[in-house]
């Protein structure tokens, strides 16, 4: 469940750190007040790191209740989280298969694509 973003609608991630001492009333007050989003909106899975960046907690409202899932990766390892600013930023459900991955979901430039090709190849 927790390597791939099947079945979510959408994927909020928490930019820098979080207090993961914090429990579902908590972090549930954290989406509601600090970014005035729902976290009572079915099928929403919200992301949160914290300052070791070797451990996150997802918390996703399943129209019962809510599921509060924790993800502490081995020895050595880290998530590449993004840490700039303190903001609830939407991913793709690729760039969270990247985050599980360990890569980052923030590429420092993009691709430029091709416009003519060079003369060798004509």
């Amino acid at each position: 469940m927790f390597n791939d973003a099947v079945g979510f609608k959408k994927i909020f991630l928490k930019v820098g750190y979080t207090d993961l001492r914090k429990g579902i009333p908590g972090l549930t007050a954290m989406i509601r007040e600090s970014f005035g989003y729902d976290p009572y909106e079915k099928n929403v899975l919200f992301l949160f790191c914290g300052r070791k960046a070797d451990r996150i907690k997802g918390l996703v409202f399943e129209g019962d209740g809510f599921c509060l899932v924790y993800k502490r990766l081995s020895t050595n390892s880290r998530f590449q989280w993004p840490r700039s600013e303190d903001e609830l930023k939407e991913i793709t459900p690729q760039q969270f298969k990247w985050l599980m991955e360990g890569l980052t979901i923030m590429p420092k430039k993009k691709i430029k694509e091709l416009v003519t090709p060079p003369e060798y190849l004509l």
